[in-house]
């Protein structure tokens, strides 16, 4: 469901068009860096001509230096201050490249979260969260290595590449020529690498995606592991994960390191052919080479092949960048499958009407065909029917986690598929089965989304949840911490929780879907006691599969083989003796 990404190294450096002024800085420092880091090679050239008594022209007439001695002085002060301008832009390029690096590691992880965050349900339910996580932390920080180093070698390499080839071929071409020689064969052979490397990168990537899964499900459901005593299991399963994690690094390694050895065979040819034929000139006095000339070729062409040895480490990091861009643009470039709606709905009455609803999930299993259902403003409504016939599947639809595939659903008489996201969520509170808790404290989770909400009003909401007596028991109170997805509370405690977090939401609509479905009896019956307080002035929609929660709804719809199969208050569907009297008969123990 992620987006196809062709050119993902493209669409990297397209959203690097947001830093222009940060790029700019450090490319340009970058390059100042490597042209003066560059010139010791000129002037160990320029320093061995003066002590030969061959003082360079541009020395002695153009600097008025006609003595050895002044000579060596001036270039000594030169040395320094070039060594000083080195070390001064390599500062500010490194600088400049760290920085950027933070930054665009830091909002492309952002943008890419919201991203996740606006998409669909059905998409969570396809990917796997460790691999979604894995590309929030691990790829996104290989995109960072590579804008903390990768990015400034590639340009070291095109300013060394460029500026010492000019300043070869300007000072004798016939040894360029010969020095040249292992380049394009150094460069095939770094494309035909970089092909062959590729896939492999991409294996790579989708195996640390798959192993941070198996770990992050292992350590989520580690009581389930220790319960069921399948601890060997897991172990297996997590060494098997990992071993094809090492298996696809071991296939990239095989090829990586063969790369450097070969290069450098290629290397010393040219770097020994300009030797020798450089030699060889000055001996037979041809070319009007001097020791200098010599002395810079050698060591402006060790200086141009030997970097080249890490066009093989570049290209690396290289395609790991690739491969970590392909997975994080592919998440940024995805479209939700649900459109947001542009209206903009400021006062709800809460009048809910589902025409003709259909619904299907993506598996094709058939779960809703048909519905017709109108709730009035301030309507309690009870929604019934055993284990599949949709209870959850109808909240999820009004709350648009889902869209429907026939007919409309309307808010106060608009379709809500025209109505902002945000609106209408804002609009509705949800106690859902499946209770979440973040970790912090207990008034932090009650208050989430509500930070300005006061202690007050977070204990007013508590009382009603029935949770508040069980908190100020606590040495700490609010302030205690509930650990990871509410660790250190009962499932009754985390319910109540969740309950209190929607009362005080204070939305017009409320969803409590299975609400006391983790709590004891006692507390049930306190809750449903309070329950006309929670609901009062407020559209309910009340999922329960204990029937005692809606006995006293105003209406109970009960679900059956996908449509509505009865409908009306307790009294009357316990006098039609059918659907609703026989799930009642079945708690009441009658049936069995």
């Amino acid at each position: 469901m992620n987006a196809t990404v062709e050119r993902p190294m493209s669409r990297l450096f397209t959203y690097l068009k947001n830093y222009k002024g940060d790029v700019a800085f450090a490319s340009i420092n970058a390059v100042l860096n490597k042209l003066f880091d560059l010139m010791p090679p000129f002037l160990t050239a320029w320093l061995i001509d003066s002590v030969s008594g061959n003082i360079p022209y541009w020395i002695n007439s153009g600097m008025g230096m006609d003595t050895a001695r002044d000579a060596v002085i001036f270039l000594g002060i030169l040395t320094a201050a070039i060594f000083l301008f080195e070390s001064f832009f390599e500062w500010l390029f490194q600088r400049g490249f760290l920085r950027l690096a933070q930054n665009v590691q830091h909002d492309l992880r952002v943008a890419t979260y919201d991203k996740l965050q606006h998409r669909e349900i059905a998409f969570f339910e396809t990917e796997r969260t460790g691999n979604l996580m894995s590309i929030l932390n691990d790829d996104i920080n290989q995109l960072e290595r590579f804008l903390n180093t990768g990015f400034y070698e590639i340009l070291h390499l095109i300013t060394l590449f460029i500026f010492a080839t000019v300043s070869l071929f300007w000072v004798s071409p016939e040894l360029a020529w010969i020095g040249l020689i292992p380049i394009p064969l150094i460069l095939i052979g770094s494309i035909f690498y970089q092909r062959l490397i590729s896939p492999y990168y991409q294996n790579i990537r989708q195996t640390v995606g798959a192993l941070s899964s198996r770990l992050e499900n292992n350590i989520s459901g580690i009581m389930v592991i220790k319960s069921f005593t399948a601890e060997k299991f897991e172990k297996e399963r997590v060494e098997e994960m990992s071993d094809k994690y090492r298996i696809a690094n071991f296939k990239a390694i095989r090829y990586n390191s063969l790369y450097v050895p070969l290069i450098r065979i290629l290397i010393t040819i040219g770097f020994v052919s300009v030797l020798m034929l450089g030699s060889f000139m000055i001996l037979n006095g041809t070319g009007g080479l001097t020791l200098g000339v010599l002395a810079f070729f050698s060591m402006m062409i060790q200086r141009l092949l030997w970097p080249v040895t890490r066009i093989g480490r570049i290209f690396d990091e290289f395609e790991r960048a690739k491969a970590a861009a392909r997975r994080v643009f592919g998440i940024m470039d995805g479209k939700p499958m649900i459109n947001d709606g542009r209206e903009k709905i400021e006062k709800v009455e809460g009048r809910i009407s589902f025409e003709q609803v259909g619904f299907k999930y993506s598996n094709g299993q058939s779960v809703l065909n048909r519905i017709d259902l109108n709730i009035e403003p301030g309507m309690s409504v009870g929604i019934a029917g055993t284990t599949g016939a949709g209870k959850t599947t109808l909240v999820k639809l009004l709350l648009r986690l889902y869209d429907i595939d026939t007919g409309r659903i309307l808010l106060d008489g608009v379709d809500i598929r025209n109505i902002s996201l945000y609106q209408l969520r804002k609009k509705m509170a949800l106690v859902s089965q499946d209770v979440y808790m973040f970790h912090g404290t207990i008034k932090e989770n009650i208050a989430y989304g509500m930070e300005s909400k006061t202690l007050e009003e977070v204990r007013e909401a508590a009382k009603m949840a029935e949770l508040d007596e069980f908190v100020m028991s606590l040495k700490e109170g609010y302030d205690s911490i509930i650990g990871e997805r509410g660790i250190k509370l009962s499932g009754g405690q985390r319910q109540r929780l969740s309950i209190a977090r929607a009362l005080l939401k204070n939305a017009p609509i409320l969803i409590l879907d299975e609400a006391t479905s983790a709590v004891d009896t006692e507390t049930e019956r306190s809750i449903q006691r309070n329950l006309e307080k929670l609901i009062r002035g407020r559209t309910a929609l009340i999922i329960a599969h204990r029937l005692s929660t809606i006995r006293n709804a105003d209406q109970i719809v009960v679900l059956d083989q996908g449509g509505i199969g009865e409908k009306g208050t307790h009294v009357s569907l316990l006098e039609k003796n059918g659907i609703y009297a026989d799930l009642w008969k079945i708690q009441l123990g009658e049936i069995v």
